[in-house]
């Protein structure tokens, strides 16, 4: 989802990597190399970098964060009550700490060994996406900080062992896109012109030749294990909800086909990029898919509302104003999908992030999380 901090739909999803650092025991007590987690993308996986910014997209405040546990409870940039998709992802993966952000003056040394995150609250796959935050790291501003990590990496292991650190071990994960139309194309007044001179298609075309771009940027330095998570149901978030005056179980249409459209092309990219790109693996995570069966059947999965932000105010679901000190907040946050008028609680990340790890063809093609892992 995108919130203000612009973020993706949970769609978008995450991941996270691997490395040859330590070793670790799996569900299965079956040995693991584990390591580093390279994170790109918006809101739905920024654990911090939007504080080091002069920005209008942040999450510092409380009570963002109340469920975070190794902050105490405090707040630490993240758009959400607890861990995001890549959090509980890496944790899974057997990831001994949490990507650090990029940003993070502790970013340097053997601390970024376990991975980087570079994901930004606004961000997008266009450069012009999230003017309105003022400051964010698109995706290009990403993938040249990767570079910067990358020849750390070799300073830190060595060139020949930080290649096959990289190539071998680690997954890039990738979950951006939906400010690209939340936060650009269907922005009230700031996207008018673009709108007018540029056809829905035309735009998705423009998205995916950049994605293509960032993407091949990676693999030239020597990034090979890649998940890519689509566009989720963007126009079923509490704020798209809210603004448009719709019912319960209503989304908006033109929201959700943008999506739809850009996921199909997507997939087809993908797909062009494993045969075109040797030794390379780009997995496909549908997170549109799942995100819309937990909204449709969230009562299955122990919710109580898919529509209602947990934190936030203004209008019949709490979807205008993002989520801070003054904002109304739930009781249960375990049984609200949406954390804010944007993004998903822990709890539906929880849910969101073992489909992506263990699930079928279905939510993650060709190989779910923990196979890409073992690849």
């Amino acid at each position: 989802m995108v919130a203000m901090g612009g973020c993706k739909m949970i769609v978008g999803l995450i991941l996270m990597g691997c490395l040859l650092v330590n070793n670790g025991v799996d569900g299965a007590n079956k040995k693991v190399d584990v390591g580093a987690s390279f994170i790109f993308g918006d809101s739905l996986v920024d654990a911090g970098n939007n504080n080091y910014l002069s920005t209008l997209s942040k999450a510092n405040l409380r009570p963002n964060g109340i469920d975070y546990t190794l902050s105490g409870g405090n707040p630490t940039g993240r758009f959400t009550n607890g861990r995001t998709i890549g959090d509980i992802v890496g944790e899974e993966l057997g990831i001994p700490n949490h990507a650090v952000p990029f940003l993070d003056p502790n970013a340097t040394g053997k601390s970024i060994l376990y991975g980087v995150n570079y994901a930004s609250g606004g961000g997008g796959i266009l450069n012009a996406t999230g003017r309105i935050f003022v400051n964010r790291l698109g995706m290009d501003v990403q993938v040249d900080f990767f570079n910067i990590t990358r020849k750390q990496f070799d300073k830190i292991l060595g060139p020949s062992k930080a290649r096959d650190y990289i190539s071998k071990k680690s997954i890039i994960s990738i979950t951006i896109g939906a400010n690209d139309f939340l936060n650009n194309y269907l922005l009230p007044v700031l996207s008018i012109g673009a709108r007018i001179s540029q056809s829905p298609d035309s735009f998705i075309d423009d998205m995916i030749a950049h994605l293509k771009n960032q993407l091949t940027r990676l693999y030239n330095m020597d990034a090979r294990k890649f998940v890519v998570g689509n566009v989720g149901p963007i126009g079923c978030i509490p704020y798209q909800k809210t603004i448009n005056q719709l019912n319960e179980d209503q989304c908006v249409d033109l929201a959700n086909k943008l999506a739809l459209q850009y996921n199909a092309k997507l997939k087809d990219l993908l797909a062009d990029l494993n045969k075109k790109l040797p030794a390379s693996t780009f997995v496909y995570a549908n997170v549109y898919d799942l995100v819309m069966d937990l909204i449709v059947n969230y009562d299955n999965y122990g919710f109580k509302t898919a529509s209602r932000a947990c934190c936030g105010n203004g209008g019949q679901f709490a979807g205008i104003i993002p989520c801070g000190p003054q904002s109304s907040l739930c009781t249960e946050r375990s049984r609200h999908v949406f954390w804010d008028p944007y993004h998903p609680s822990e709890a539906a990340n929880l849910i969101i992030a073992k489909k992506l790890l263990d699930g079928d063809h279905k939510y993650i093609f060709p190989l779910n999380l923990r196979q890409l892992r073992d690849l």
